[in-house]
């Protein structure tokens, strides 16, 4: 007998940041390097077309917000990503 392995859908993450900052960039890398492994569907908003979006997240980018789950904000650091995502991995 066979156990089917059952795919779950995508979680989504949206990455808020904008142009020209690195640690964004830093951020974005990790999210590429962990898509595979955890299946993120990744969006990157850019904070400075929303006015709300920029008085919320100005000092605080690069901020990371998965879906249903944790909002973390800089130092983004692997360790910190890895325990956001497993968090929500367990919960599942």
């Amino acid at each position: 007998m066979r156990f089917a392995r059952v795919r779950r859908a995508p979680r989504r993450v949206v990455l808020y940041g904008k142009p020209g900052c690195h640690l964004c960039e830093d951020a974005r890398l990790l999210l590429d390097q962990l898509s595979r492994r955890y299946r993120l569907t990744v969006e990157e908003i850019d904070i400075r077309g929303d006015p709300a979006l920029y008085r919320r997240y100005d000092i605080l980018i690069p901020v990371i917000r998965i879906e249903h789950g944790p909002e973390i904000s800089a130092p983004i650091t692997r360790a910190t990503l890895l325990a956001a995502l497993d968090h929500e991995t367990a919960r599942e």
